[in-house]
């Protein structure tokens, strides 16, 4: 029914716009990034598996297949680490800005992972990225690592997002989600033991505003953004989320200026390189939806031709 694609539409953007909220979060919350990411991953991990278990989902999977999404789970820690430093290291306009790079990326590990060919105005449309990155670091060179990082970090996102792309055609998201986030804060408790001498008291005590915006980043903007994206998902297109999804960025750097206009206010030429990175983004999620819509115009006709 036409209104219950409505409702699922407009909750598509409240989807979007918690996810554009994350970076608020991350600038708001006081603790480092790799704590940061391992109390988020940790707190969306329980209460996955509590979602699990309240709609009896069975979770048994193979040890390769484990392994598989703990793989992933690794990456998708990486990219949330290198997201809240690049926040920490420049702000969160630049982070954003940057990762929207992702489509960039995409171009080339798409094919490899999928094994296609490059496709033409990928590349093109990469080129236009690169000069719109190279607009933002010219007019902020201050915040090179905050850049940097937040190019890093749309590495991580991209690879995770096309890896999970595969597991999603085999398994239930749910139970992706719940592997990926145990993995995750497997490989950080590892890595917090190993090369920051471990967990000292004053790991586990929060300032109760942390607390706070921890636990809305881990159960609204991870757990629910999650299982809600998996729901809309049913209901729309996979061009309509996935092109309002690169809406993300744009929420984002809109609400960094309503709520931080002290630092989030940048240079004019950054704005130019970010629309063309996010314009670039856009007009490549419009074009592919367009070449598919030809080609099931195309494969309709010849059914049509042989009835």
């Amino acid at each position: 029914m036409p209104n219950d694609k409505f409702k699922n539409y407009l909750h598509l953007h409240f989807l979007v716009f918690i996810a554009g909220f994350t970076a608020i979060l991350g600038e708001l919350i006081s603790i480092g990034s790799t704590a940061l990411v391992w109390y988020r991953m940790l707190i969306a991990g329980v209460l996955m598996f509590a979602y699990i278990k309240i709609i009896k989902l069975k979770i048994q999977v193979s040890t390769k297949t484990k392994l598989k999404f703990f793989g992933a789970g690794i990456i998708i820690a990486l990219h949330w680490i290198t997201f809240f430093e690049a926040i920490n290291q420049s702000n969160i306009s630049i982070t954003l800005a940057m990762f929207s790079t992702g489509a960039f990326f995409a171009s080339f590990i798409e094919p490899l992972i999928y094994k296609r060919k490059i496709i033409w105005y990928e590349i093109l449309f990469g080129m236009i990225v690169i000069i719109g990155v190279f607009l933002i670091t010219q007019s902020e060179i201050k915040y090179l690592n905050g850049i940097l990082l937040g190019i890093l970090s749309a590495l991580f996102s991209t690879l995770f997002a096309v890896i999970n792309g595969k597991f999603i055609a085999e398994h239930r998201a749910t139970v992706i989600s719940f592997y990926e986030f145990i993995s995750g804060v497997v490989f950080l408790s590892l890595f917090i033991l190993v090369f920051q001498g471990g967990f000292s008291t004053d790991f586990f005590i929060l300032k109760t505003s942390d607390w706070i915006y921890i636990s809305i980043l881990a159960s609204i903007c991870t757990a629910y953004a999650f299982i809600g994206s998996v729901n809309v998902m049913r209901h729309l297109s996979p061009y309509t989320v996935i092109l309002t999804y690169n809406l993300e960025p744009l929420y984002g750097i809109a609400l960094a200026l309503l709520l931080f206009p002290e630092t989030e206010i940048m240079s004019t030429q950054f704005y130019y390189g970010a629309f063309l990175v996010l314009a670039t983004v856009l007009a490549d999620g419009i074009l592919k939806n367009y070449k598919r819509h030809i080609k099931r115009s195309g494969l309709t006709s010849k059914a049509d031709t042989h009835q």
